[in-house]
């Protein structure tokens, strides 16, 4: 298992949310404006990029049927200049049901909500609308440098999603500083919670004054891991 398998592996095993991967990244890392279309639902994985230009899903349907690696990603569609919806019902199950992705996150609309809703598809967007884009050519494609740049960005990241919205880990931020870092950060959780919950401590002399740090209050062996787990970080 690589260190991406890894990251991902671990994510999706204690279902840390974006909250804790964008604390993991100095509270930075969010897919802007994008929010979850269904409730409930926690994604996390390898992102895929593709793209949709001038309000026309053309290049969209095109990438699609070009492309076999999106299997067990999260499938980005970044929106250049687009603002109807790029798709609907019929692409979001193409995408879900025979490309097998994990999850469609679009910086733009999409259309045929009460479908996408219905069928509970794993969807984060900006926004839904009954308005589709054009399905043929609608002015110049991508400028071919700003594609390089965004898949140099994109592709091989790690986007996670909840209903808090997307935040990603670049990729060259996939390295074993972030395991440690998601691992301190999912045992400092609990161990706030413990004493919140169990001890009924306030949430200020938890998590400001950090008491647990320095009184006996806690299980030794759990403040071992975390002091071993914060030298790697």
């Amino acid at each position: 298992m690589n260190t991406l398998e890894e990251a991902i592996n671990l994510i999706e095993t204690n279902k840390i949310s974006t909250t804790e991967v964008a604390d993991v990244l100095g509270k930075t890392g969010q897919i802007e404006g994008v929010h979850a279309l269904n409730q409930g639902l926690f994604r996390a994985g390898e992102v895929k990029l593709i793209y949709a230009i001038n309000n026309s899903n053309w290049h969209v349907h095109r990438q699609l049927a070009e492309s076999n690696d999106i299997k067990d990603k999260i499938l980005f569609i970044y929106n250049v200049n687009c603002d109807r919806a790029v798709f609907g019902d019929l692409v979001s199950k193409y995408i879900m049901l025979y490309k097998r992705a994990k999850a469609i996150v679009i910086n733009g609309k999409l259309r045929d909500a009460h479908r996408l809703i219905k069928e509970k598809y794993p969807i984060w967007l900006n926004d839904v609308s009954p308005i589709g884009c054009v399905n043929q050519p609608n002015g110049p494609d991508i400028d071919p440098k700003l594609l390089q740049e965004l898949k140099e960005k994109y592709d091989g990241a790690i986007m996670v999603c909840d209903d808090s919205g997307v935040v990603m880990i670049p990729k060259d931020k996939i390295d074993d500083k972030i395991i440690s870092k998601l691992q301190f950060i999912e045992l400092q959780e609990d161990i706030w919670f413990y004493c919140v919950d169990t001890l009924k401590m306030s949430t200020f002399d938890t998590v400001c004054q950090k008491k647990y740090l320095t009184e006996d209050i806690v299980d030794k062996k759990i403040m071992s891991q975390l002091t071993e787990l914060q030298k790697n970080i």
